[in-house]
């Protein structure tokens, strides 16, 4: 069984010396590849690095994520053109998008975070849409207004993932119809997570993408402990049953929508 972690930030393995070990028992347990996901300024740099050092196993993406949006964020986006430049390039722009569950609990505060994020967001769609290369939406608290910005854009919606799928099967049905498809985490085993296990059944295995987001968000039987790409065989697991599937299949449909997306050689 071959696995890819679509969705994934190595760099606090990195900074604790732990990413080699990290690694190894990654591909011990079958999960041959890696995308890993850039928020910020601090993370591109040492994710160019990384993809440069690992060829063909570490990939990575650059985008200003919703959390690390301020009054300074243009001259951050201002510098994600110079990283979609042979040979190191990043495979996605992203992660990108809303966020209005960690807002200021002052109300005229949260308004003006949310400005600044819509308007991050729209020009972050904007760059991306000019590259023509695939996007990953972070959208926490705000499909509707996520939605729409990315209907506005323009951008092709087969180039939309939405990782990290939290919504339910009514909402993975709207981004499928327009032509995107959602990705998820180790939240599908969780017991009270039935309406995450309904949007899985509901989008099926046609573009089916699996993801750790570690080191967040640890699987059953795991949770309360860091979570690391060797545990995205038990979401893979977990999936496949809410898909009726054997987990060898739906491992071998995931990775090669994960290619097929991301345009992986």
């Amino acid at each position: 069984m071959e696995l890819i972690d679509s969705h994934c930030h190595l760099q606090s393995f990195k900074d604790k010396g732990e990413l080699a070990a990290v690694l190894d028992r990654a591909r011990a347990a079958g999960v041959r590849r890696f995308i890993t996901v850039g928020t910020s300024a601090e993370d591109w740099v040492p994710y160019r690095e990384l993809h440069a050092a690992h060829p063909g196993e570490i990939d990575y993406t650059v985008g200003l994520h919703p959390c690390h949006v301020d009054e300074d964020w243009g001259t951050a986006v201002s510098q994600l053109n110079s990283f979609f430049i042979p040979p190191h390039a990043p495979v996605a722009f992203g992660e990108i998008g809303l966020d209005f569950f960690h807002l200021p609990k002052d109300p005229v505060q949260a308004g003006e975070v949310i400005l600044q994020q819509e308007a991050a967001f729209r020009q972050q769609l904007m760059l991306a849409c000019e590259l023509d290369c695939p996007v990953i939406i972070h959208s926490r608290d705000a499909f509707a207004e996520s939605v729409q910005l990315i209907d506005a854009s323009g951008i092709d919606w087969q180039r939309i993932v939405y990782h990290c799928f939290t919504y339910g099967a009514d909402e993975v049905a709207q981004i499928n119809q327009r032509g995107g498809r959602a990705s998820f985490t180790g939240i599908t085993t969780y017991k009270s997570a039935h309406a995450v296990r309904e949007a899985v059944r509901a989008q099926g295995v046609d573009r089916f993408m699996l993801e750790t987001d570690c080191p967040y968000l640890t699987p059953e039987p795991h949770r309360g402990k860091p979570n690391e790409p060797a545990h995205l065989t038990h979401i893979a697991q977990r999936c496949a049953e809410a898909l009726a599937l054997p987990v060898e299949e739906l491992a071998a449909r995931a990775t090669q929508n994960t290619k097929d997306f991301f345009g992986l050689l």
